[in-house]
C-alpha cells in the first residue's frame, strides 16, 4: 500500500477533526467536535505552537494521524515527547503504517534531545498494547485522572 506521512496542514483540519471523532468513539470516550477546527488551528499553526501532528495520506485522503507535544520529566531532568494520539482508519491497519509513525516520532524525539517517548492507551485496546510491546515499548499500569476546570 502506498501512503505518505507528512506534517498536518491547515487544509487537513476538517479531516483531522473527523478522525478525532472516530478515535474517541473507538476509545469509548466523549468528544464534541464543535469548534475544534479553530482550536486545533491555533494549537498547530499559531506562533505559540502547542501541538504537533503528522498525518497519513492515501490517495489524497487523510486516513490517520499522530499528535504529540514536548514535555519535561522531573525525574529524568530532561525533555520527553508525549504522543497524545495515534489513530488509523481500520482499513489501513496492519500495513506497518503505525510502526512507521512511531519511527518518525522517534526521529523527532531524538532531534529534540528527548530522553524517551511516552503515551497511553486504554487497557481494552489489546491490539495496540501488543503492537507497542512488539516494537519494544514497556507499559506500566496507572490510573489516569482528569479534573474539569469549568
Amino acid at each position: 500500500m502506498e501512503y505518505l506521512i507528512r506534517d498536518c496542514k491547515e487544509e487537513d483540519l476538517p479531516a483531522l477533526v473527523e478522525l478525532c471523532v472516530k478515535h474517541a468513539e473507538f476509545e469509548q470516550a466523549q468528544y464534541n467536535p464543535k469548534g475544534k477546527e479553530e482550536l486545533l488551528q491555533n494549537a498547530l499553526f499559531s506562533s505559540d505552537k502547542r501541538l504537533f501532528c503528522l498525518v497519513v495520506e492515501v490517495d489524497s485522503l487523510v486516513v490517520g494521524y499522530t499528535s504529540y507535544t514536548f514535555d519535561f520529566s522531573t525525574w529524568e531532568a530532561k525533555p520527553f515527547l508525549y504522543m497524545d494520539c495515534l489513530y488509523l482508519e481500520s482499513d489501513f491497519r496492519g500495513y506497518g503504517i503505525g510502526e512507521k509513525l512511531i519511527d518518525e516520532l522517534k526521529i523527532i524525539a531524538q532531534r529534540g534531545n528527548c530522553v524517551n517517548m511516552q503515551w497511553q492507551t486504554p487497557v481494552f485496546n489489546e491490539r495496540a498494547i501488543k503492537f507497542y510491546e512488539r516494537i519494544g515499548a514497556s507499559g506500566k499500569e496507572k490510573v489516569r485522572f482528569s479534573l474539569a476546570l469549568d
